[in-house]
């Protein structure tokens, strides 16, 4: 069934559409169903890449690897961050639920119901309340209210759908209420939490890391800024810790990474959950990119802030932005392209790969089909200058249980058997697809495609002679006894039977560039199966 006949559908009778979408599937061919079905090695993201480099340099260095809470009660953020907790929130996003209504159900709604068919007669009307009453208490799931008020009228899930859609508006209605959970915005709102467990079980130092998302609520998203971003955490946890040990751990941590030099200086932002004076930026100098670049953060927390936790050890933390790592280490300038590729990245294919999706189309099944196709070139390769009216046997003989007879033939005189484009190659170059003639070269465009593009090692012949021999093969399966396949003028990749892949021509076409394949070809092939 056609999908735009569904989703259509769907605006006037949700569940009546979404019970057709089987219908939309369409049976897979035989070599791409299992068990034939098999799978190739994917590509990762740089983004986790860095991640997973991370977490080894914090495992060498002999941190655990710990996961800190992502919901953070707003209490928890002004016991840290003090005074500068109203500023802080600002940049967090509360999370917001659904409320669960009191359903009334009068007698206006039993007779709309009953009007499209359902019986609310008997036990059905209590247990449909008892339904919305399990629903306003929590012990109903909203993902299983479809199926418990179905049950509940002893209806199809369509028809239980429908009640709820056309006669509960209330539920659909719902509008959301914040709570005063946050969204982590800081690694060190997680730890906090977590040390506050942990601090007087276990033998110190205790040293730990987590490698997590957080959540900001940026004024907008642009090349340097993204709402969510991932910190690379680590804390130590002893009775004394000095500033020392946190460029000592820099260090390390970054000369996993290729940087070789590091300079310490004091962080102008002075978070109030770090002890006066301790919170410092780490610069490094990577070789590659030939300057300082910032890479970390690190202090130590308040004893203010810890001790509303009932910590009275001292703990030093370390932040690592893992998004600035990754854009340093891979030349990237904006970082929505790097970690949001396919939503912001500038499409590019590489000529390489416009190569890989350009290929013959119709092709011979057999192994005799296979060498028919080398005999079709072959007689034009030996032949393709001769004057016409002329012909040819390519092949003559057994062909799949039938005795045939192959000819290369040009009946109209005056001319030769191929044409001046038949032995054209096709070449790759800055996105454009070019039929390139093998001597006298006038086109600009061509003799840059030879130089330096990338040679698909197809010519215009290569492809009508696999056509020619399916074609044959063809008719001596379906019982024909002749078949005659002629391509005059070459004016698309389909008239020299190749198939580009939808994905290259629609980068292809987005990005302006040419596929430029014509020429005069004039090839006539003819087969007969011989008494």
């Amino acid at each position: 069934m056609d999908k735009k006949k569904i989703i259509k559908l769907a605006k006037k009778d949700f569940e009546g559409a979404w019970a057709m979408t089987p219908q939309t599937l369409k049976k897979p061919h035989h070599d791409e169903e299992y068990p034939r079905l098999t799978l190739k090695t994917g590509k990762t993201h740089m983004l986790y890449d860095t991640v997973a480099q991370l977490r080894q340099a914090y495992l060498n260095l002999g941190f655990s690897e710990a996961v800190n809470p992502v919901f953070i009660e707003e209490d928890h953020i002004y016991k840290q961050f003090g005074p500068e907790a109203p500023a802080v929130l600002d940049r967090c996003f509360y999370l917001a639920g659904l409320p669960r209504p009191d359903i009334g159900i009068g007698m206006d709604k039993i007779e709309k119901i009953e009007k499209i068919g359902v019986n609310l007669k008997g036990e059905k009307l209590n247990n449909l309340k008892n339904v919305f009453r399990g629903y306003k208490k929590g012990d109903i799931s909203g993902d299983d209210l479809v199926l418990e008020v179905s049950k509940a009228l002893e209806v199809s899930d369509d028809v239980g759908l429908r009640v709820i859609e056309k006669f509960f508006p209330e539920i659909r209605e719902l509008k959301p209420i914040a709570s005063k959970t946050t969204l982590r915005s800081h690694m060190t709102s997680g730890w906090f939490i977590t040390l506050q467990n942990i601090h007087n079980k276990r033998p110190l130092p205790i040293k730990l890391f987590s490698i997590d998302r957080c959540f900001r609520r940026e004024q907008r998203e642009d090349a340097s800024h993204l709402m969510t971003y991932h910190s690379a955490s680590c804390v130590v946890v002893g009775d004394e810790v000095s500033l020392d040990l946190g460029k000592v751990i820099s260090e390390n941590l970054l000369e996993h990474f290729g940087f070789e030099q590091f300079k310490f200086a004091p962080d102008e932002k002075k978070s109030k959950y770090y002890v006066a004076d301790t919170q410092t930026e780490v610069y490094g100098y990577h070789p590659k990119l030939n300057e300082w670049v910032e890479v970390a953060t690190f202090g130590l927390y308040s004893p203010i802030a810890l001790a509303k936790y009932g910590i009275e050890k001292d703990v030093l933390n370390i932040g690592v932005g893992v998004e600035r790592i990754a854009m340093l280490l891979y030349n990237q300038l904006d970082i929505r392209e790097m970690v949001y590729p396919e939503t912001y990245g500038k499409w590019k294919l590489s000529d390489r790969e416009i190569a890989s999706m350009l290929r013959i189309n119709y092709y011979p099944a057999t192994g005799e089909g296979k060498q028919l196709m080398d005999d079709i070139t072959n007689v034009f390769k030996e032949n393709g200058d001769v004057t016409s009216p002329c012909e040819f046997t390519a092949f003559e003989g057994n062909f799949l249980g039938k005795n045939i007879l192959v000819k290369a033939i040009e009946p109209e005189k005056g001319t030769k058997l191929l044409g001046p484009a038949a032995w054209n190659k096709i070449y790759i170059n800055k996105g454009d697809i070019i039929g390139v003639p093998l001597k006298d070269i006038e086109d600009e465009k061509a003799i840059q495609a030879m130089e330096k593009g990338i040679s698909t090692g197809i010519s215009y012949m290569d492809g009508i002679s696999a056509y020619a021999a399916y074609k044959i093969e063809e008719m001596v399966v379906s019982g024909k006894d002749k078949v005659t396949v002629r391509v005059p003028i070459s004016r698309s990749v389909s008239d020299i039977n190749l198939r580009l892949d939808d994905v290259a021509l629609n980068y292809i076409t987005s990005k302006n560039k040419a596929i430029d394949v014509r020429g005069p070809v004039f090839c006539t092939i003819t087969c007969v199966v011989k008494e």
